[in-house]
């Protein structure tokens, strides 16, 4: 099997992600047995996938000289606070309700719930990393202006960089969730 680290993988093999031939994603929402779960489920991810291009679209702005730097700076901490908590907490109800769920309906469903736990590591690592390169680069908007280009720089590199991981591992979580719920129905791990 290839490596499949997040920051090495272009997708999920076939022998993991086993039910993505017979459940293809244009075909998710037209399903029977996709549901106000499922629904959900992309809407998370899709607002994730937003709030991260905002925030860079944000800072791009601001490197790039179009973003006045106290309007930029009040947008960015209040956005990139609330992206990390939410991603966060998504992270937490996934590893500690659901995915247990998701495991117990298949065995051949385990090592994929396994590789995205360990997805989950890696991005919190990234986000505790993302958010030490802001600290530094929002402190340094009271120092010059070289020093603040350089910690923009370090910043945007970090945070590019944790974008890039989520953006994979949503795509791969997806086609492991949703196809697994449109095959065994969303009461199989929304039911306590």
């Amino acid at each position: 099997m290839p490596n499949l680290s997040l920051d090495s993988r272009d997708g999920l093999p076939d022998e993991l992600a086993y039910l993505r031939a017979s459940f293809p994603r244009d075909q998710w929402q037209s399903h029977a047995n996709f549901g106000e779960l499922s629904s959900f489920w992309l809407q998370v991810h899709d607002h994730l996938r937003k709030s991260g291009s905002q925030l860079s679209d944000v800072t791009a702005q601001f490197r790039e000289g179009r973003l006045d730097p106290h309007t930029y700076r009040q947008a960015f901490a209040v956005g990139l606070n609330q992206f990390l908590q939410h991603l966060n907490g998504h992270h937490q109800v996934e590893d500690h309700y659901y995915f247990p769920k998701f495991r117990a309906l298949d065995p051949r469903m385990v090592a994929g719930f396994e590789l995205l736990e360990a997805d989950h590591v890696l991005i919190h690592q990234g986000l505790l990393a993302t958010a030490e390169k802001a600290n530094a680069f929002l402190a340094a908007f009271s120092t010059g202006s070289d020093a603040l280009r350089q910690a923009g720089d370090t910043y945007a590199a970090q945070a590019d960089r944790l974008l890039a991981l989520l953006m994979r591992h949503l795509a791969d979580e997806e086609d492991l969730i949703i196809p697994a719920m449109l095959h065994h129905g969303e009461r199989s791990v929304s039911a306590d």
